[in-house]
């Protein structure tokens, strides 16, 4: 079987004939600074034509000029035991708002944003106040004292960016998902799919109960609507894993993209009071958390997001893939921070709907990778460059020591869009990160603490249940993917994957698409075993033999990729070697995963299939989901509910 030519090829050509014919067409104005080049703009340039407006240049913004905001942490109201004192709980109120943001340089418009707020305390006065923010504030939970957050929607107007009303979506107004057409261009779309504006808010990495985890059907809007597993808006979180960066964002079932190119995002970093590492690793103002994404500005300020379907007989306004054409990091366009002359460490998070990231600084200077999605590795891992996916996270000691006093060195980006066959960004504005600067007048050079060798020890899991065989398929249309599907099969197909409490499994995802997608499970954190090669395209046919064409709505039949495998496994890397909550399942490779559903910290003698160790049970309620965390794919069928059983 021919392997499919991917989407972005198949568009440039199209676009690319179609901007000859266009004089005024601003992608080819030299004025406007919007070539098609070969160092690649064009897919930043093809999200921007398919949504009909014209972007702010990326060029013509100063970089550096904006100084990096770090976001301050939400206040709670601490709950205690009235006879012993003993800290019960931590609560919040946290609600989602829309508002203007600056977040590009100064004497450029303001942005409109959607974002969470909540109270703060202000670090220049020591008063509590009211904050909200795009990313918001960050939560600082502590292991073992439960966290309990009230989650408020007051976004009252219409959703800033086209809802797509024939995906499978929230669909707060129960409109038809085919409409009858003509269908409306956006704006002004379909004014019953624009409000009101369903939210979820889901704790990514968080092991908490499927009543809490923030449900893609269990949406609710400002004005009293709500999903069909929607149960309350307070959420109450255990925190029982280990000390590891989290983050939160919203979840609204065939939304989720746009509601979190709006702002709804932020951090959750949990720590353990016991953690002995601690007092060797940076703190305070030397700890900072860093959240990647990319966006496109239209000149006056506000958000530019595709908007025009690439198979609009079929989705009128979904695209596989957007990519923004500048880097936004903290809420602000290519910041600049200013450190000092000793190690910093770094929380960082692909916050972005669909870029992938490779970073590396451009004065080839190395760091420390010392944890992963769940936690620290088992070993300190030094780099010069680090690939992070949509979804995953990384805490990084960069040491800046060795710079005089005035010098910089840039954080950059040299991953392909799409990734991994995509183009190279474009040097001059989406290969570039942040700057940090050792101002002139600095202190003297301060020498970091040397690590232990030994960082964490992750237990050896045996699986004791048989491998699940998964696939990555793309369905085509005319001139792209009309829809991206996990085993074949649409999100409300009946529920497939049923693991038993307890056990222990290995997931053997196979990629079929060209894509790299990173592959996010709820719930659980596990660990990567290997990659290997295989024959896509014989796997692909025989595969189809075996069910039919996809979407498949019966049961699907599992074909194991054993006869297909080419070459050795592909031990996974040193920095993958941790506690993982979304992994890269690569193009023409089997990645294989080992996924245990108990506690992360539960020993291998106690966790048995049918033995629940958790101390709530994952049993209970609408049940958790595992899908693609590029969100334009999750929003379009790549996304499966699972439940554990008894």
């Amino acid at each position: 079987m021919i392997r499919k030519l991917h989407l972005f090829k198949v568009l440039s050509l199209l676009v690319c004939l179609s901007l000859l014919m266009t004089i005024n067409s601003p992608f080819i104005s030299m004025a406007e600074g919007h070539k098609m080049s070969a160092q690649g703009n064009q897919f930043e340039d093809l999200n921007a034509a398919f949504s009909g407006a014209i972007p702010l240049d990326p060029l013509k913004i100063p970089k550096y000029a904006n100084q990096l905001v770090i976001p301050p942490v939400y206040e709670p109201k601490i709950v205690t035991d009235p006879l012993t004192g003993e800290v019960l709980k931590h609560a919040y109120e946290v609600d989602m708002t829309e508002f203007k943001q600056q977040i590009l340089p100064p004497g450029f418009p303001m942005t409109t944003v959607w974002g969470y707020g909540g109270k703060v305390k202000d670090p220049a006065t020591g008063k509590v106040k009211y904050f909200r923010n795009s990313p918001g504030a960050t939560f600082e939970a502590v292991r073992g004292i439960p966290v309990e957050v009230k989650w408020v929607n007051k976004l009252y107007g219409s959703e800033m960016f086209a809802v797509d009303p024939t995906l499978h979506w929230a669909n707060p107004n129960k409109m038809s998902m085919d409409p009858s057409k003509p269908w409306p261009k956006f704006p002004p779309g379909f004014s019953r799919a624009q409000r009101p504006i369903a939210t979820v808010t889901h704790l990514h990495g968080g092991e908490v109960p499927s009543v809490y985890d923030g449900h893609p059907d269990a949406w609710f809007t400002a004005n009293g609507k709500k999903g069909s597993a929607y149960r309350t808006n307070l959420y109450k979180y255990p925190n029982e894993q280990q000390a590891a960066t989290l983050w939160y964002h919203d979840h609204a079932l065939g939304i989720t993209r746009i509601n979190v190119y709006s702002g709804l995002a932020g951090f959750y970093l949990l720590r353990d009071n016991g953690d002995y590492l601690q007092r060797k690793l940076p703190e305070g103002k030397y700890e900072i958390p860093l959240v990647v994404q990319d966006r496109t500005f239209k000149p006056d300020g506000s958000l530019l997001f595709s908007n025009n379907g690439i198979n609009p007989d079929i989705h009128p306004y979904w695209q596989p893939e957007f990519f923004g054409n500048t880097i936004m990091v903290n809420g602000k366009v290519w910041p600049n921070l200013n450190v000092e002359r000793r190690q910093y460490r770094f929380r960082l998070l692909n916050g972005s709907n669909a870029r992938f990231y490779n970073f590396k600084f451009d004065s080839g200077m190395s760091f420390i990778q010392i944890g992963s999605d769940g936690g620290y590795l088992p070993k300190p891992v030094t780099l010069k460059s680090l690939l992070l996916a949509p979804g995953e996270r990384a805490d990084i000691l960069v040491d800046f020591s060795g710079l005089n006093p005035g010098t910089s060195v840039l954080l950059k980006n040299d991953a392909a869009t799409p990734y991994p066959d995509g183009d190279s960004p474009d040097p001059e504005t989406t290969g570039q990160i942040m700057k940090f600067l050792v101002p002139a007048k600095a202190e003297p050079p301060v020498t970091p603490a040397k690590l232990p060798d030994t960082l964490n020890v992750m237990p050896n899991l045996t699986p004791d249940s048989p491998v699940r065989n998964l696939t990555l398929y793309e369905v085509e249309g005319t001139n792209g993917p009309l829809e991206v599907l996990l085993n074949g099969q649409k999100w409300e197909a009946a529920v497939s994957e049923l693991p038993k409490v307890g056990s222990t499994e290995e997931w053997d995802i196979i990629n079929l698409t060209n894509d790299t997608h990173p592959i996010h499970l709820h719930l659980v954190q596990f660990q990567v075993l290997n990659r290997q090669d295989f024959n896509a395209d014989k796997y692909e046919g025989d595969w189809v033999k075996l069910n039919g064409p996809p979407p498949i709505e019966h049961k699907v039949h599992e074909l194991p990729p054993k006869d297909y495998l080419t070459g050795s496994t592909i031990n996974p890397d040193p920095n993958e070697t941790g506690w993982k909550d979304t992994v890269r399942v690569n193009p023409g490779q089997v990645t294989r995963i080992k996924v245990r559903f108990a506690p992360q910290n539960a020993t291998v003698c106690a966790a048995k299939p049918g033995i629940n160790l958790f101390k709530f049970d994952p049993t209970l309620g609408p049940g958790y989901v595992w899908h693609c965390h590029i969100l334009d794919h999750e929003d379009n069928e790549m996304m499966r509910p699972y439940k554990v059983v008894k």
